[in-house]
């Protein structure tokens, strides 16, 4: 049966009136279909715009406009039950208690317009709050100050009919993105993330003056944001979250954020679920989670911290990705416009706002002095006393508006008849002890409040702009940005995952996994990896790691394959074809698409690898070559030196080794790397370094070269140049460590009380060392590394009169080491130590400049001088 023959068949059963076998009082019954239509329409319509999405005016959902409009009701200065302001709202809300309290939490918890008191959860741990008749909250004095004005409310009735409710609160400050809201009607959702109180003032100040801005989310948790792709928070946008991990030593990590959306409970969760499927090995987590978020990740004897905050981000909640989706309520309908259209348009209903409360104020001050000034001409001019003979009430009206009438010139209105009225319900106390004068200084006040009303009316703007300062000024310092804004790197999975699976190979078979544990070893691998084999053909493929699968036989070489490596170099000699040349040649293989099969020789027919070898820092060896014996060769036997081959991609053909048959080529002796050292540069931004050139260049480092960080709290140390490395954002000096470097620091001593200044060399080091003594409000004022350091201290205090003193460093100490104390600069008191321009400037070797970064051609790069000031 199709659709149509189905309504037939619904509208048949319907009674006909006309049909007498039919009751008149008979139900009329409704087709399925059409209750489909009609009422799912109107209840995703109610959804959508009555309980889910926010209104773009106050930035509420319904039922926060009627918990903050209960409250304000309530609202006596003291605290009140949330019990009670629950039963207080269900007289605007028909959806029961319990989502008015789960939304009146959430309220109280983002700690902007309800003061709480008692437990109300936390949002670091996820513990909920106590039940609503143990914990209170009032209105905070912003919400008294931005939310509420009934004089500009507009009101609608409850949904009952036996009360009043406002359709928009009268919010003169962008709420809805300082709060944020995340919502699911029927058919859409809204998410708009928070934003931080003090930049959305500025950007609100910024777009009255006509200026430019920009809003990124802003977030309760803290943690780290990269906002790179954040879209102004409109669909199809993206943000990437990260929980702010550091090393509290060689073997413990602390997370002191958490990203936003998260608890340290469902974090931890998430941790142990990398740890049970083998990505992560991690000893055991303590949450030591108190009024700030603490969770200690221990670490298991070998593991490298950074790599582990790698797979922390890589493969738990330690980082996630957000999609926002700005729906709003607009017009009475949903829309979808970004963050910078929702403050523009939350700014302009400000002004709106504004300017309807001057003109309110200003309509009251006329009419406070209309009635003044009638009062005055009423009671100076003894109109009251034409009344006395008066018999009617009329008669009275009547001869008091005779009596205005010379006056009404002077009036800025008409005088009506309540005007009237009102005149004569003054009592004869008031009328006897009545004052000319204060009378027209309180006439005077208000000419003077009605000229600056008429002033700011016409100066809107400016007035809205310092209507937002003194929100600012008022309560912005309470809001300080929590969560850093950070560009992150990607993380590749395969770099970060622990080794949790040995890969084994049955060669006969043709079979390679992780289960065959009787057949031959092969290396650690993790479960995500991915494998590559080269085959004797010359073949080689890229494929997963799995438990057992058939590869084929005559493999000859098989490994985990590192996408994008460019160090590892295979030197490879092959036969073309069955009695062809033999050729070789050096390439690497930095990435492929994955079960597709490769040739590394020109693809004939019966070509064979004879020599092959795989080496990760591009080593390139000296091979022995064998030909077969043949009449009028002389030479059977040659050496042949790999390192003489230039390395190139993985599809040429290469050069050849020799035109006759080559009986074997063997390994002689083992070669260097011909790839030099790595270059590296270090990414302020990311904190991380990198191969890529982006940042600072630190130099070529070979082998066991090391990294030297210097931070601005007094400590160095030594760091090898993985990639993989983290560096905390306190850095001064980061560069290729010289061990022969002397370094000039000029330090308060908290425990002597005096400035000293010390020249020593720094030395290789395990864990940081402090070179600006124990104390710990001892504080590094400058640092330098030039030869012939010179300083200007100015002095203060009661010895600011003293003139200036010039400090040749090198004469003044000689280098020791960096225990030492040093020498004191001084005993007078210090105001300020400058650095000026040595005399003696030694001219750097050309490969020094290139170390430093001065090589244009190689980035950009670092003065050879650091300093850090008062």
């Amino acid at each position: 049966m199709d659709k149509d023959d189905m309504l037939d068949e619904n509208e048949a059963l319907q009674p006909n009136p006309g049909d007498g076998s039919a009751h008149e009082d008979a139900p009329v019954i409704t087709p399925l279909q059409g209750m489909y239509r009609e009422w799912f329409l109107d209840y995703a319509s109610y959804v959508i715009l009555e309980r889910a999405v926010p209104h773009i005016n106050d930035g509420l959902k319904p039922v926060q406009r009627r918990i903050l409009h209960a409250m304000k009701r309530l609202d006596d200065g003291r605290y009140n039950k949330v019990a009670n302001i629950i039963g207080h709202t269900m007289q605007f809300h028909p959806h029961g208690d319990a989502s008015i309290g789960d939304a009146l939490v959430q309220l109280g918890q983002k700690d902007l317009l309800i003061d709480t008191q008692g437990n109300w959860g936390n949002i670091f741990t996820g513990d909920g709050s106590a039940a609503p008749r143990y914990i209170e909250a009032r209105l905070t004095k912003f919400a008294q100050e931005v939310v509420f004005n009934p004089k500009t409310t507009e009101w609608k009735p409850s949904y009952d009919g036996r009360n009043k409710e406002p359709i928009t609160l009268p919010v003169k400050f962008p709420l809805l993105l300082a709060q944020g809201v995340e919502g699911i009607a029927v058919g859409l959702a809204s998410k708009i993330l928070p934003h931080n109180i003090q930049e959305l003032i500025d950007a609100s100040i910024a777009h009255l003056k006509g200026e430019g801005f920009e809003l990124y989310p802003d977030f309760p948790t803290g943690g780290m944001l990269d906002v790179s792709r954040y879209n102004d928070g409109l669909r199809g946008g993206q943000i990437k979250v990260r929980a702010k991990i550091s090393k509290l030593d060689a073997r413990t990590l602390v997370i002191s954020d958490i990203p936003f959306s998260r608890n340290t409970t469902s974090l931890i969760e998430s941790i142990l679920k990398a740890v049970e499927k083998g990505k992560i090995k991690i000893r055991k987590i303590d949450d030591n989670t108190a009024q700030n978020v603490e969770i200690q990740v221990h670490l298991p004897a070998g593991a490298s911290p950074d790599k582990t905050i790698d797979a922390l981000y890589a493969f738990t909640d330690c980082e996630l990705s957000l999609s926002p989706n700005a729906c709003v309520i607009r017009d009475n309908k949903p829309c979808f416009i970004g963050v910078s259209e929702i403050l523009r348009a939350n700014t302009d209903h400000t002004v709106h706002l504004l300017t309807r409360e001057l003109e309110i104020r200003r309509d009251e001050l006329e009419e406070a002095w209309h009635y003044a000034s009638l009062e005055k001409i009423f009671i100076e001019n003894k109109i009251y006393q034409r009344i006395e003979e008066c018999e009617t009430f009329e008669a009275i009206i009547q001869t008091i508006d005779h009596g205005l009438e010379p006056f009404k010139p002077k009036l800025k209105r008409e005088v009506t008849r309540d005007d009237i009225v009102r005149l004569t319900e003054i009592k004869i106390k008031r009328i006897s002890r009545f004052d000319a004068k204060k009378a027209d200084e309180y006439m005077a006040a208000i000419e003077e409040e009605l000229e600056q009303v008429a002033y700011n009316l016409e100066h809107i703007i400016p007035y809205s702009i310092d209507y937002y300062k003194r929100l600012k000024k008022g309560y912005a310092s309470k809001f300080p940005r929590k969560t850093e804004l950070r560009s992150f790197e990607s993380i590749e999975a395969s770099k970060v995952v622990v080794k949790n699976e040995k890969l084994y190979i049955n060669r006969e078979e043709g079979f390679i996994g992780t289960s065959l544990r009787k057949d031959e070893y092969l290396c650690d691998c993790s479960d995500i990896d991915d494998l590559i084999l080269f085959y004797k053909d010359g073949r080689y493929i890229i494929t997963r790691v799995q438990e057992k699968a058939f590869v084929g036989k005559d493999i000859i070489h098989a490994a985990v394959f590192k996408r994008n490596d460019e160090r590892t170099i295979y030197n490879v000699a092959y036969r073309d074809g069955k009695h062809g040349a033999a050729y070789v040649k050096r390439f690497a293989v930095t990435g492929i698409t994955r079960d597709k099969e490769y040739n590394l020789t020109k693809g004939t027919e019966g070509s064979q690898i004879l020599y092959f070898s795989a080496n990760p820092n591009g080593e390139a060896e000296i091979v022995k070559v064998t030909l077969r014996p043949r009449a009028r060769i002389r030479n059977l036997i040659f050496d042949f030196d790999m390192g003489e081959l230039l390395v190139k991609g993985r599809g040429a053909q290469g050069n050849i080794l020799s035109k006759h048959e080559v009986q074997k080529v063997v390994l002689k002796r083992k070669g260097e790397s011909t790839l030099g050292g790595r270059k590296i540069w270090f990414e302020p931004e990311t904190l991380r370094l990198n191969v890529d050139g982006r940042g600072t260049y630190l130099g070529e480092f070979h082998g066991d070269e090391q990294i030297l960080v210097m931070t601005r709290d007094g400590q160095f140390y030594q760091t090898s140049f993985d990639l993989s490395n983290h560096y905390e954002d306190h850095i001064l000096v980061i560069e290729k460590y010289r061990p022969d470097t002397v370094w000039s620091a000029v330090y308060y001593d908290a425990e002597q009380k005096f400035y000293y200044i010390k020249r020593f060399q720094v030395e290789p080091v395990r864990q940081a060392q402090r070179f600006i003594g124990d104390h710990p409000k001892s504080h590094l004022v400058r640092l330098t590394k030039v030869d012939y350091p010179r300083l200007e201290i100015k002095f203060g205090g009661e010895d600011k009169e003293r003139e200036k003193e010039i400090v040749e460093v090198a004469e003044f100490i000689g280098v020791k080491g960096f225990k030492a104390r040093g020498k004191r600069l001084t005993t007078y008191q210090v105001s300020k130590v400058n650095e000026l321009e040595p005399l003696v400037q030694p001219e750097p070797s050309r490969e020094e400049e290139q170390e430093n970064g001065d090589d244009p051609e190689e980035g950009e790069g670092n003065d050879g001088q650091m300093s850090i000031f008062d």
